[in-house]
């Protein structure tokens, strides 16, 4: 089985689609299986994180940006891919850095993640993008 996600994102953050996937998962009424996710771009990732908190995503994302900042930070003068903008570069390293694909197991009809997991496409660029996750199970 498979399906494919869309995320609009409005610039650089985690965006959670926990609810689309398990509500995907458990209109198949399977018992078992395994899913996976991949994003099909190469300047954003995906992560299963805490969703509790709002502040856990504000601090990955400014751990991120003081991480690899943009290509106008000095620090980043030795880079060359600089003609989509300042953040573009800085973004693949972020997407090289994280995963780009995960696997969740599916356990009576529903993605087993713990009680305060959510599954993030986190989004690297500044522009706003629609995002493409490639979904598959394996019952």
């Amino acid at each position: 089985m498979q399906r494919e996600f869309e995320i609009s994102t409005c610039g650089q953050g985690l965006y959670e689609f926990t609810c689309d996937v398990t509500s995907w998962v458990e209109a198949l009424n399977l018992g078992s299986g395994l899913l996976t996710l991949f994003v099909r771009h190469t300047s954003c990732s995906l992560l299963i994180q805490e969703n509790a908190d709002p502040e856990v995503q504000t601090d990955l994302r400014n751990f991120f940006h003081r991480l690899v900042p943009p290509t106008t930070d000095p620090s980043m003068s030795y880079l060359t891919h600089t003609y989509e903008g300042p953040d573009d570069m800085p973004a693949h390293i972020k997407a090289a850095m994280m995963p780009v694909s995960l696997s969740i197991p599916i356990s009576a009809g529903r993605p087993v993640l713990g009680t305060w997991q959510g599954i993030y496409l986190f989004e690297h660029r500044k522009a706003p993008h629609t995002r493409s996750v490639a979904a598959h199970i394996v019952a």
